[in-house]
């Protein structure tokens, strides 16, 4: 009986929680960060992983959602332009011994929102299809999967590019502080 309970009441929460997760989403994505090499490179690899894995899925979910994967790859094409757009945007703060990246406000924001809105439109949406008496695959469809799967694929295409990035980024840094180091020597 707990566990019922747990399971029943554990969505409501984390839907009660959503603004202070988005609130906290926020802050994280714009504070000032120490540029880690290990960091970029594990952060590039999962952000692949999970582009391949996600494109993947949508491929998967095209058999029975139409433009599932059309949506899905539009998405991560537009998320890749908006990383591009982030990566110009970050300030930047080389020293000699550190490298520290600041991510644009703005950008944030709108990635943050862009799901936010998402989401929202999709509990709208599927409200409307339950009280216009849609049920089954037709309410599966009425979701809106293409267009989720498009904003989805936005975020991870921006994370993506960004990861690729600031990667390269730091690689560029490490040269710079190590051919100084050469010519002090």
């Amino acid at each position: 009986m707990p566990l019922l309970i747990l399971v029943l009441v554990l969505p409501l929460v984390v839907i009660a929680l959503m603004p202070l997760i988005l609130v906290q989403r926020y802050r994280m994505g714009v504070a000032r960060r120490l540029a880690r090499p290990w960091v970029a490179t594990l952060n590039l690899g999962l952000s692949a992983l999970s582009a391949a894995l996600f494109l993947s899925v949508a491929a998967v979910t095209a058999i029975w959602v139409p433009r599932a994967f059309s949506g899905a790859a539009a998405g991560v094409l537009a998320g890749l332009g908006l990383g591009v757009l982030g990566l110009l945007l970050t300030r930047w703060e080389p020293r000699p011994a550190t490298l520290h990246f600041t991510p644009n406000r703005w950008l944030v924001l709108l990635v943050t929102v862009m799901v936010s809105v998402r989401i929202a439109y999709g509990f709208w949406r599927s409200l409307q299809a339950a009280r216009a008496g849609i049920y089954g695959t037709q309410m599966v469809l009425a979701f809106g999967i293409p267009g989720s799967l498009a904003v989805g694929g936005a975020v991870i295409g921006y994370y993506l590019a960004y990861a690729i990035g600031v990667r390269r980024r730091i690689s560029e840094w490490q040269r710079r502080a190590l051919r100084t180091i050469v010519e002090r020597a």
